[in-house]
């Protein structure tokens, strides 16, 4: 098998970080699972970026990944949560470049399994709006998908993700067992024997003023400082993995541990 995941932060892995700074994620993981359940083990390629919107998503990342040599047989798409953070959304155009995508796969005899993001919006300001866009998104690609045939994993609806335990302090990315639990989704949606678990913290999240405060400091204010700038946080930076590397049967590689 070879597999190759495009997309933004979600894809990427932001949240999960390593020890050395790096970012693993589900989609690390959903190889190393691959991996541990083949005999011949995995071939894996991730060229997502934070920061990302879907049409270079679609564009720059899905022709790499269509140019990778020998070509992929697995390949996983999300997109457009970046975009429904922005202060309009057209989501008919965002449904249209995922056909674009679905379209070129099947052309390429690519297997293809389109993802929707987590919900995040329970907690972020805002967060009507951005569930609104969500919905609607989340609803037209579960068509796309359909009317195609194609395994589509929605994330979104998942209620148990929606709890804080799954996220990263910033909370608009997942941390290490969000991203364990999409991974668990994505690899029951290929037959993969697994069951996504559910984690229940000890004690609720509180809302104390300090750490709202502290909340938007750190995470809020420099997000709009970026906006203002027209700045993103993937500027300069290029997919973790633009070339196969190899995820050995029975075994986790080094970017998946």
């Amino acid at each position: 098998m070879r597999y190759v995941a495009i997309g933004d932060s979600f894809t990427e892995g932001v949240g999960d970080e390593l020890p050395d700074g790096s970012s693993r994620g589900w989609a690390d993981r959903v190889a190393a699972g691959l991996a541990a359940t083949g005999n011949d083990g995995v071939r894996y390629a991730n060229l997502a970026i934070r920061g990302r919107l879907l049409e270079p998503i679609v564009t720059d990342q899905l022709d790499a990944a269509l140019s990778l040599d020998p070509a992929p047989t697995l390949l996983t798409l999300n997109g457009g949560g970046n975009d429904m953070l922005r202060p309009r959304t057209d989501v008919d155009r965002l449904v249209a470049l995922t056909a674009h995508a679905v379209r070129r796969c099947a052309d390429a005899g690519v297997r293809l399994v389109l993802l929707s993001g987590a919900d995040p919006s329970a907690r972020l300001p805002f967060g009507r709006a951005v569930r609104q866009r969500g919905e609607a998104l989340t609803a037209r690609i579960a068509e796309l998908a359909g009317a195609h045939g194609l395994d589509f994993v929605d994330v979104f609806h998942d209620s148990e993700i929606r709890h804080p335990a799954y996220w990263s302090p910033d909370r608009l990315h997942l941390n290490a067992t969000g991203h364990q639990r999409v991974a668990e989704l994505v690899l029951d949606a290929l037959g993969e024997p697994t069951a996504a678990r559910a984690v229940r913290p000890d004690s609720p999240e509180t809302h104390r003023l300090l750490t709202e405060l502290r909340y938007y400091r750190e995470h809020v204010l420099p997000w709009i400082g970026r906006r203002l700038r027209g700045r993103s946080s993937g500027d300069g930076r290029t997919g973790k993995y633009v070339g196969w590397i190899p995820v050995p049967p029975g075994q986790p590689s080094r970017a998946c541990t």
